[in-house]
């Protein structure tokens, strides 16, 4: 796998090679990520215009772009500077003018002699009853209409880059795409009537409808495939890497999981029992387990995580367990305090605000083994931090830690077994995309004695109703959340919408009664203002959305959702689950500033319809697309150029299982098969899987 194969050099050469790119275009194209030939190959028309000849402008439903061969007429020049230059043309049934701004006489009489036939196409609008056809896209004589395309591409643009520039440049890198073997499944493309890549990516390039710009579209659908096949390999080549490096056999004797199991007030939902049985089981191999535990708001992964941690331990070995932030980090350990005390084992915490003789002490006590769990944050990634025996990593996801942070624990030369985290449902396709590597399990019930939440929609011209509702409820004893919309542009003004609200409920409810939290606070203050409402001292937390990760207030029944419009649907789902934690019925009001736009309230109504968590993650990912859906930028998540993963879902888990078959096959990529698939991985550019690949 030593370097790039030479039948691919000519997609990853100098784009300046390319016909009509000169260094000034090449320049702009990397405004569009492109910067090899191979991306404009993957730069995919997103439209087409229809330019085949017709008889005549009549009849046509205009707008429209349209072609036809014409007679030219007279020439009027504008009366004044600046104005239209007209020139009158015939076609086989109508006159019509065609218009210019700013042309020069002399070059339209030349372009356009009076008398002489034209091949004309462009846009044709009426104006005052009379159709126009503005500054033409082409002016062909008859004998030349055979170089117009029947069917033109348009690609995406940006500054300084035209039409003709992309288009000419594309047919100049197709004229070079070479003739690759396939490394697809021949009965499975046979099944699907693909062509072969070459053939896929010229027909991508020359639409003939608008059908042929769909996702289903054969040419478009193999080359989203081989997209996602090239994701899932090198997954699946990061997931055969890990296991073949030994992770330890971790057995326990269920004594220690039978103390929590006999103390909880609960029997474990059926979903909780099974992932807690197929963690067990990976423990339990000499395989590395790399398994995502994915459960909504409340599904009660915390359980499933101690019960997996208590294995660790029972087996003589420690469990750590790590968060993204501090404030997350204490509450794990303040949720996992009551079952560590009921198994008799010993809990710690470790964060970056440990220091001094206090860390010395921890770091000590963990190299002994006396700490026989420990709650952090990354900081017990630094080097000074080493495990008398760790057996299992638990990484608390929040989407902040990708698949190359996953390779790093893995590089760390730790053999521990691996269980990530995740309060986000996600639909399965995404789901595949991020966590492909990994075996998931789902905790799709929720524990007994959850209340439903009752989720309302308010507009904020009933604002007042709002505060009072919250008074009397204050009153009652309750306590509520108040999260303001985080305006992205600036934290200044964030701030203050924040700061507004605050003093506003402050002078409603009474000084004491209301906290504030938001970005801008050093972490103590946060914390203070955190355990006062934690405490029940305040009782109401007026917040930006700092809060919508893991604060666990058993007594906040109201959650209030200013500008609910302005978020996601996810986020929204995320807030609201932090209410419906304790014994009384919740409510959360998602207030809203009229008038909503149409996705608006989409968002509010499902969000209020229901409380499935994946459901409500089917509609995010329709509704708003997948990068979006997970934060590209810190999510790992592949940027995808030619797949769609909201409409080609299923094509991501035939990509799944085709990888992990092949390489089951011929681990090493050896077969005619193998050596196509390394092709495709260069092409693709997946550097980590190349890696993998020459040091396997």
């Amino acid at each position: 796998m030593s370097g790039r194969p030479e039948i691919l050099f000519p997609l990853f050469g100098e784009l300046t090679k390319l016909d009509g790119i000169g260094p000034k275009t090449a320049q702009n194209l990397a405004n569009l990520d492109i910067e090899s030939p191979r991306d404009l190959l993957f730069t995919l028309p997103h439209s087409v215009i229809d330019r085949r000849p017709r008889a005549s402008v009549m009849g046509a439903d205009l707008p429209a772009t349209l072609t036809v061969e014409v007679t030219i007429g007279q020439h009027r020049p504008p009366r004044n500077k600046g104005g239209a230059y007209r020139i009158t043309v015939n076609d086989a049934e109508t006159a019509f003018q065609v218009v210019f701004f700013h042309a020069r006489g002399d070059y339209l009489s030349k372009v356009l002699p009076t008398g002489q036939r034209r091949l004309l196409s462009g846009r044709v609008e009426l104006f005052d009853g009379i159709a126009q056809m503005v500054h033409p896209d082409h002016i062909l004589r008859p004998e030349e209409a055979d170089t117009l395309p029947a069917f033109e591409p348009v690609y995406p643009l940006t500054a300084g880059v035209t039409q003709k520039t992309m288009t000419r440049a594309a047919a100049d890198v197709l004229a070079r795409a070479p003739d690759l073997p396939d490394w697809m499944d021949p009965t499975f493309r046979e099944k699907e009537g693909w062509s072969s890549w070459q053939e896929a990516i010229r027909a991508a390039h020359t639409p003939r409808s608008l059908d042929d710009l769909l996702p289903t579209a054969p040419a478009r659908a193999r080359l989203a495939y081989d997209e996602l096949m090239a994701h899932q390999l090198t997954l699946a080549l990061a997931r055969a890497h890990r296991r073949k490096g030994k992770g330890m056999v971790t057995q326990g004797n269920g004594a220690l999981r039978r103390k929590v199991l006999a103390a909880l007030p609960y029997r474990p939902t059926a979903a909780q029992l099974r992932a807690m049985d197929e963690i067990a089981g990976d423990m339990a191999t000499e395989e590395r387990m790399n398994r995502l535990l994915q459960g909504d708001v409340g599904a009660g992964k915390t359980l499933v995580a101690f019960m997996a941690l208590l294995i660790a331990v029972e087996a003589g070995g420690q469990g750590v367990m790590m968060a993204p932030t501090e404030i997350l980090a204490r509450q794990h350990l303040e949720g996992l305090q009551p079952l560590a005390e009921s198994a008799g084992v010993v809990l710690e915490i470790l964060t970056g605000r440990d220091k001094g003789a206090e860390r010395r002490a921890k770091l000590e006590a963990l190299a002994r083994g006396d700490i026989q769990i420990l709650v952090g944050t990354h900081a017990v990634f630094q080097k000074d931090v080493a495990f008398h025996d760790l057996r299992l990593a638990i990484v608390d996801e929040q989407h902040r830690f990708g698949v190359r942070q996953r390779l790093e624990l893995g590089r760390k030369g730790m053999g521990a077994d691996v269980l990530v985290m995740t309060a986000t449902p996600i639909p399965r396709s995404l789901a595949l995309a991020q966590y492909g590597d990994m075996d998931v399990s789902v905790l799709d019930e929720k524990p007994p004695g959850r209340k439903p939440i009752k989720t309302a929609l308010i507009s904020a011209e009933r604002m007042g109703e709002v505060v009072s509702h919250l008074a009397k409820a204050i009153g009652d004893g309750r306590q509520a959340y108040w999260v303001c919309p985080l305006v992205e542009e600036s934290e200044s003004v964030d701030l203050t919408a924040a700061e507004d609200r605050f003093k506003h409920l402050r002078a409603a409810l009474g000084e004491g009664r209301v906290g504030l939290v938001h970005g801008q606070m050093p972490p103590a203050e946060k914390d203070a203002a955190m355990a006062k409402f934690v405490a029940g001292e305040t009782a109401v937390l007026v917040a930006t959305t700092v809060i919508e990760v893991g604060v666990n207030v058993p007594n906040a029944t109201i959650m209030v959702i200013e500008r609910a419009e302005s978020f996601g649907l996810a986020q929204l789902h995320q807030l609201r689950g932090r209410v419906g934690r304790g014994e009384a019925a919740s409510t959360c009001l998602l207030v809203y500033q009229p008038p909503l736009g149409e996705s608006g309230m989409k968002r509010l109504t499902t969000l209020r319809e229901t409380e499935d968590g994946f459901r409500i993650s089917e509609v995010d990912l329709e509704m708003r697309g997948a990068g979006d859906l997970i934060g590209t930028a810190q999510s790992g998540l592949p940027r995808f150029r030619v797949a769609d993963l909201e409409r080609q879902a299923s094509l991501m888990a035939v990509a799944q299982s085709d990888a992990r078959r092949l390489l089951s096959e011929d681990p090493t990529l050896e077969t005619p098969r193998g050596q196509a698939a390394r092709q495709l991985l260069w092409l693709m550019r997946q550097d980590e899987a190349i890696r993998l690949i020459s040091v396997g």
